[in-house]
Protein backbone atom coordinates (compact mmCIF):
# COMPACT_ATOMS: atom_id res chain seq x y z
CA UNK A 1 0.00 0.00 0.00
CA UNK A 2 2.75 2.39 1.23
CA UNK A 3 4.83 1.40 -1.88
CA UNK A 4 2.42 1.61 -4.42
CA UNK A 5 1.53 4.77 -3.12
CA UNK A 6 4.55 6.63 -3.31
CA UNK A 7 4.53 7.44 -7.01
CA UNK A 8 0.73 8.63 -7.05
CA UNK A 9 2.21 10.74 -4.03
CA UNK A 10 4.74 12.18 -5.65
CA UNK A 11 2.76 12.85 -8.63
CA UNK A 12 0.75 14.42 -6.58
CA UNK A 13 3.32 16.80 -4.91
CA UNK A 14 4.97 17.69 -8.93
CA UNK A 15 1.44 18.92 -9.47
CA UNK A 16 0.92 21.11 -7.12
CA UNK A 17 4.81 22.53 -7.37
CA UNK A 18 3.63 22.91 -11.04
CA UNK A 19 0.14 24.70 -10.19
CA UNK A 20 2.16 26.73 -7.76
CA UNK A 21 4.87 27.96 -10.46
CA UNK A 22 2.47 28.43 -13.44
CA UNK A 23 0.47 30.76 -10.52
CA UNK A 24 3.49 32.94 -9.80
CA UNK A 25 3.90 33.18 -13.85
CA UNK A 26 0.66 34.42 -14.21
CA UNK A 27 0.75 37.08 -11.45
CA UNK A 28 3.93 38.27 -12.72
CA UNK A 29 2.63 38.78 -15.96
CA UNK A 30 -0.42 40.36 -14.29
CA UNK A 31 2.16 43.21 -12.10
CA UNK A 32 1.73 46.59 -13.05
CA UNK A 33 -1.01 46.05 -16.33
CA UNK A 34 -2.38 48.62 -17.97
CA UNK A 35 -5.77 49.60 -18.88
CA UNK A 36 -7.47 51.41 -22.08
CA UNK A 37 -10.58 53.76 -21.92
CA UNK A 38 -12.14 56.51 -23.81
CA UNK A 39 -13.35 60.05 -23.57
CA UNK A 40 -16.60 59.04 -22.56
CA UNK A 41 -15.39 56.60 -19.44
CA UNK A 42 -14.44 59.24 -17.19
CA UNK A 43 -17.78 58.53 -14.73
CA UNK A 44 -17.03 54.66 -15.42
CA UNK A 45 -13.46 55.20 -14.33
CA UNK A 46 -14.64 57.09 -11.49
CA UNK A 47 -16.75 54.11 -10.31
CA UNK A 48 -13.85 51.31 -11.00
CA UNK A 49 -11.21 53.51 -8.97
CA UNK A 50 -11.45 51.54 -6.02
CA UNK A 51 -10.59 47.98 -7.73
CA UNK A 52 -7.72 49.60 -9.82
CA UNK A 53 -4.07 49.78 -8.24
CA UNK A 54 -3.08 53.46 -7.67
CA UNK A 55 -0.17 54.34 -10.49
CA UNK A 56 -2.02 52.48 -12.76
CA UNK A 57 -1.29 52.64 -16.70
CA UNK A 58 -4.48 54.04 -18.28
CA UNK A 59 -3.90 54.68 -22.25
CA UNK A 60 -6.92 57.66 -23.40
CA UNK A 61 -8.21 56.78 -27.14
CA UNK A 62 -8.12 59.21 -30.18
CA UNK A 63 -11.38 58.71 -31.67
CA UNK A 64 -12.93 60.34 -34.98
CA UNK A 65 -16.27 61.14 -32.53
CA UNK A 66 -14.02 62.35 -29.59
CA UNK A 67 -12.51 66.16 -29.37
CA UNK A 68 -10.16 67.98 -27.70
CA UNK A 69 -11.93 68.65 -25.16
CA UNK A 70 -12.93 65.32 -24.13
CA UNK A 71 -9.49 63.97 -24.28
CA UNK A 72 -8.15 66.24 -22.50
CA UNK A 73 -10.63 66.12 -19.99
CA UNK A 74 -10.22 62.34 -19.82
CA UNK A 75 -6.71 62.20 -19.27
CA UNK A 76 -6.69 65.07 -16.20
CA UNK A 77 -9.31 63.06 -14.54
CA UNK A 78 -7.30 60.28 -15.28
CA UNK A 79 -3.84 61.82 -13.34
CA UNK A 80 -6.39 63.08 -10.58
CA UNK A 81 -7.42 60.12 -9.80
CA UNK A 82 -4.10 58.81 -8.88
CA UNK A 83 -3.22 56.85 -12.00
CA UNK A 84 -0.99 57.43 -15.12
CA UNK A 85 -2.38 58.86 -17.76
CA UNK A 86 -1.46 57.54 -21.55
CA UNK A 87 -3.33 60.02 -24.08
CA UNK A 88 -3.42 58.25 -27.79
CA UNK A 89 -2.46 60.56 -30.48
CA UNK A 90 -3.77 59.49 -33.94
CA UNK A 91 -1.18 61.01 -36.68
CA UNK A 92 -3.60 60.71 -39.61
CA UNK A 93 -6.66 62.36 -38.07
CA UNK A 94 -4.33 65.44 -37.18
CA UNK A 95 -5.08 68.25 -39.71
CA UNK A 96 -2.40 70.46 -38.71
CA UNK A 97 1.07 70.33 -36.95
CA UNK A 98 -0.88 73.62 -35.14
CA UNK A 99 -3.02 70.99 -34.26
CA UNK A 100 -0.84 68.61 -33.02
CA UNK A 101 0.59 71.56 -31.10
CA UNK A 102 -2.18 72.65 -29.58
CA UNK A 103 -3.11 68.77 -28.19
CA UNK A 104 0.45 68.10 -26.38
CA UNK A 105 -0.05 71.94 -24.50
CA UNK A 106 -3.16 71.01 -23.59
CA UNK A 107 -1.86 68.28 -22.35
CA UNK A 108 1.02 69.34 -20.48
CA UNK A 109 -1.60 71.99 -18.94
CA UNK A 110 -3.02 69.29 -17.12
CA UNK A 111 0.28 67.23 -16.28
CA UNK A 112 -0.52 64.79 -18.42
CA UNK A 113 2.16 64.66 -21.53
CA UNK A 114 4.69 62.73 -20.00
CA UNK A 115 3.84 59.19 -21.61
CA UNK A 116 2.39 59.56 -25.22
CA UNK A 117 1.03 56.48 -27.63
CA UNK A 118 1.03 57.36 -31.33
CA UNK A 119 -0.71 55.36 -33.51
CA UNK A 120 -0.78 56.03 -37.59
CA UNK A 121 -5.05 55.83 -36.87
CA UNK A 122 -7.64 54.32 -39.06
CA UNK A 123 -8.03 57.24 -41.63
CA UNK A 124 -7.42 55.71 -44.88
CA UNK A 125 -5.82 59.09 -46.19
CA UNK A 126 -4.20 61.49 -43.69
CA UNK A 127 -6.18 64.50 -42.88
CA UNK A 128 -3.10 67.00 -42.65
CA UNK A 129 0.64 66.70 -42.98
CA UNK A 130 1.38 63.43 -40.69
CA UNK A 131 1.14 59.88 -42.83
CA UNK A 132 1.83 57.83 -40.01
CA UNK A 133 3.23 58.05 -36.46
CA UNK A 134 7.10 57.80 -37.65
CA UNK A 135 6.38 61.27 -38.86
CA UNK A 136 4.96 62.86 -35.84
CA UNK A 137 8.05 61.16 -33.85
CA UNK A 138 10.40 62.85 -36.45
CA UNK A 139 9.07 65.93 -36.61
CA UNK A 140 10.96 66.74 -32.85
CA UNK A 141 7.60 68.46 -31.82
CA UNK A 142 7.07 65.80 -28.60
CA UNK A 143 9.60 66.41 -26.14
CA UNK A 144 9.24 70.56 -27.06
CA UNK A 145 6.06 69.64 -24.45
CA UNK A 146 7.95 67.23 -21.85
CA UNK A 147 7.17 63.63 -23.66
CA UNK A 148 9.34 61.48 -22.06
CA UNK A 149 8.17 58.15 -23.68
CA UNK A 150 6.59 57.59 -26.54
CA UNK A 151 4.83 54.13 -27.44
CA UNK A 152 3.95 52.13 -30.47
CA UNK A 153 1.81 49.42 -31.94
CA UNK A 154 2.62 46.09 -32.21
CA UNK A 155 0.80 43.13 -34.39
CA UNK A 156 1.55 39.34 -33.42
CA UNK A 157 -1.17 38.17 -35.99
CA UNK A 158 -0.43 41.33 -38.55
CA UNK A 159 -2.93 43.84 -39.67
CA UNK A 160 -5.40 43.61 -42.47
CA UNK A 161 -4.31 46.96 -43.81
CA UNK A 162 -0.81 46.82 -44.11
CA UNK A 163 1.62 44.03 -45.12
CA UNK A 164 4.03 42.53 -42.65
CA UNK A 165 6.85 43.21 -43.63
CA UNK A 166 6.06 47.10 -43.50
CA UNK A 167 5.19 46.32 -39.82
CA UNK A 168 8.14 45.17 -38.58
CA UNK A 169 10.31 47.86 -40.61
CA UNK A 170 8.03 50.66 -39.25
CA UNK A 171 8.80 49.27 -35.75
CA UNK A 172 12.34 49.18 -36.30
CA UNK A 173 12.59 52.55 -37.51
CA UNK A 174 10.21 53.95 -34.43
CA UNK A 175 12.61 51.96 -32.46
CA UNK A 176 15.68 53.75 -33.50
CA UNK A 177 14.57 56.85 -34.39
CA UNK A 178 13.17 57.02 -30.56
CA UNK A 179 16.45 55.70 -28.96
CA UNK A 180 18.54 58.63 -30.92
CA UNK A 181 15.95 61.40 -29.53
CA UNK A 182 16.83 60.03 -25.76
CA UNK A 183 13.62 58.96 -25.50
CA UNK A 184 11.71 56.32 -23.72
CA UNK A 185 9.57 53.17 -25.56
CA UNK A 186 6.90 50.88 -24.87
CA UNK A 187 5.01 48.78 -27.66
CA UNK A 188 1.03 47.71 -26.82
CA UNK A 189 -0.01 45.50 -29.14
CA UNK A 190 -3.29 45.19 -30.87
CA UNK A 191 -5.35 42.18 -28.83
CA UNK A 192 -5.04 38.51 -29.37
CA UNK A 193 -6.50 35.41 -29.28
CA UNK A 194 -3.84 32.89 -29.24
CA UNK A 195 -0.90 32.79 -27.33
CA UNK A 196 1.62 31.02 -29.88
CA UNK A 197 1.58 33.85 -32.70
CA UNK A 198 2.22 36.64 -29.82
CA UNK A 199 5.07 33.97 -28.35
CA UNK A 200 7.00 33.99 -31.62
CA UNK A 201 6.00 37.26 -32.14
CA UNK A 202 8.38 38.40 -28.93
CA UNK A 203 10.76 36.06 -30.09
CA UNK A 204 11.00 37.83 -33.37
CA UNK A 205 10.69 41.40 -31.73
CA UNK A 206 14.20 40.52 -29.32
CA UNK A 207 16.06 39.14 -32.06
CA UNK A 208 15.59 42.12 -33.78
CA UNK A 209 17.64 43.70 -31.01
CA UNK A 210 14.40 45.84 -29.85
CA UNK A 211 14.65 45.48 -26.35
CA UNK A 212 11.71 47.77 -25.16
CA UNK A 213 8.82 46.71 -22.85
CA UNK A 214 5.78 45.04 -24.80
CA UNK A 215 2.73 45.39 -23.39
CA UNK A 216 0.51 42.29 -24.41
CA UNK A 217 -3.02 43.20 -26.02
CA UNK A 218 -5.58 41.21 -24.37
CA UNK A 219 -9.55 41.41 -24.28
CA UNK A 220 -11.67 42.06 -21.09
CA UNK A 221 -14.24 40.24 -20.13
CA UNK A 222 -17.25 40.86 -22.30
CA UNK A 223 -19.78 39.10 -24.44
CA UNK A 224 -18.91 36.40 -26.99
CA UNK A 225 -20.52 38.05 -29.65
CA UNK A 226 -18.86 41.87 -29.05
CA UNK A 227 -14.98 39.85 -29.12
CA UNK A 228 -15.84 38.58 -32.19
CA UNK A 229 -17.02 41.62 -33.75
CA UNK A 230 -13.70 43.51 -33.17
CA UNK A 231 -11.89 40.81 -33.89
CA UNK A 232 -13.52 40.88 -37.52
CA UNK A 233 -12.43 44.42 -37.32
CA UNK A 234 -8.89 44.26 -36.31
CA UNK A 235 -8.57 40.95 -38.52
CA UNK A 236 -7.55 39.03 -35.58
CA UNK A 237 -7.65 35.45 -36.09
CA UNK A 238 -10.82 33.54 -34.26
CA UNK A 239 -10.73 30.58 -35.63
CA UNK A 240 -13.00 27.40 -34.14
CA UNK A 241 -9.66 26.29 -32.45
CA UNK A 242 -8.25 29.34 -31.17
CA UNK A 243 -11.41 30.71 -29.71
CA UNK A 244 -12.22 27.18 -27.84
CA UNK A 245 -8.28 27.87 -26.52
CA UNK A 246 -9.39 31.26 -25.25
CA UNK A 247 -12.62 29.98 -23.83
CA UNK A 248 -15.68 30.49 -25.60
CA UNK A 249 -17.46 28.57 -28.23
CA UNK A 250 -18.64 29.65 -31.68
CA UNK A 251 -21.87 27.45 -31.31
CA UNK A 252 -22.64 29.97 -28.04
CA UNK A 253 -22.46 33.69 -28.88
CA UNK A 254 -24.69 34.28 -25.76
CA UNK A 255 -22.11 34.50 -22.94
CA UNK A 256 -19.42 36.18 -21.67
CA UNK A 257 -15.43 35.41 -21.98
CA UNK A 258 -13.00 36.29 -20.00
CA UNK A 259 -8.94 36.19 -20.44
CA UNK A 260 -8.09 33.65 -17.85
CA UNK A 261 -6.84 31.07 -20.25
CA UNK A 262 -5.13 32.80 -21.99
CA UNK A 263 -3.37 34.94 -19.46
CA UNK A 264 -2.22 31.74 -17.33
CA UNK A 265 -1.21 30.17 -20.93
CA UNK A 266 1.00 33.16 -21.87
CA UNK A 267 2.50 33.46 -18.72
CA UNK A 268 3.29 29.68 -19.00
CA UNK A 269 4.99 30.06 -22.39
CA UNK A 270 6.54 33.33 -21.38
CA UNK A 271 8.05 31.34 -18.57
CA UNK A 272 9.37 28.36 -20.75
CA UNK A 273 10.53 31.35 -22.98
CA UNK A 274 12.76 32.95 -20.37
CA UNK A 275 14.39 29.17 -19.10
CA UNK A 276 15.07 28.13 -22.46
CA UNK A 277 16.82 31.10 -23.86
CA UNK A 278 18.15 32.20 -20.93
CA UNK A 279 18.65 35.91 -21.65
CA UNK A 280 15.18 36.64 -20.69
CA UNK A 281 12.61 36.90 -23.72
CA UNK A 282 9.88 36.86 -21.30
CA UNK A 283 11.04 39.93 -19.14
CA UNK A 284 9.78 43.30 -20.00
CA UNK A 285 6.53 41.55 -20.38
CA UNK A 286 3.35 42.91 -19.60
CA UNK A 287 -0.37 42.70 -20.60
CA UNK A 288 -2.70 45.58 -21.21
CA UNK A 289 -6.57 45.49 -21.23
CA UNK A 290 -8.62 46.79 -23.83
CA UNK A 291 -12.02 47.18 -21.93
CA UNK A 292 -14.61 47.31 -24.70
CA UNK A 293 -16.69 49.79 -22.77
CA UNK A 294 -16.38 47.90 -19.71
CA UNK A 295 -13.76 49.69 -17.26
CA UNK A 296 -15.43 48.34 -14.14
CA UNK A 297 -15.93 44.52 -15.75
CA UNK A 298 -12.27 44.00 -16.47
CA UNK A 299 -10.65 45.75 -13.08
CA UNK A 300 -13.75 43.55 -11.51
CA UNK A 301 -11.96 40.67 -13.08
CA UNK A 302 -8.07 41.43 -12.65
CA UNK A 303 -9.22 42.06 -9.06
CA UNK A 304 -10.06 38.57 -8.86
CA UNK A 305 -7.71 37.21 -10.72
CA UNK A 306 -4.74 38.27 -8.42
CA UNK A 307 -6.69 37.37 -5.77
CA UNK A 308 -7.09 34.14 -6.40
CA UNK A 309 -10.86 34.11 -6.91
CA UNK A 310 -10.54 33.85 -10.74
Amino acid sequence: MGASGRPAERIGIVTKISHAINRAASLQLMKDFSLEMTGKDIQALIEARPLIPLGTRINITFLGNEDLEMRVAAAKAVRELGFVPVPHLSARRLKSRHELEEFLARLQEVDAAGHLFVIGGDPARPEGPYSDSLAVIRSGILQKYGVREVGMGGYPEGHPDIPTETLWQALEDKSRVLQEQGLDTVIVTQFAFDTDPVAHWIDAVRAKGITAPIRIGTPGPAGVKRLLGFARRFGIGANATIVKKYGFSLTNLMGVAGPDNFVNDLAAVLAEHSAGHGAGVGKQIGLHFYTFGGLSETAKWARGFTSGQE
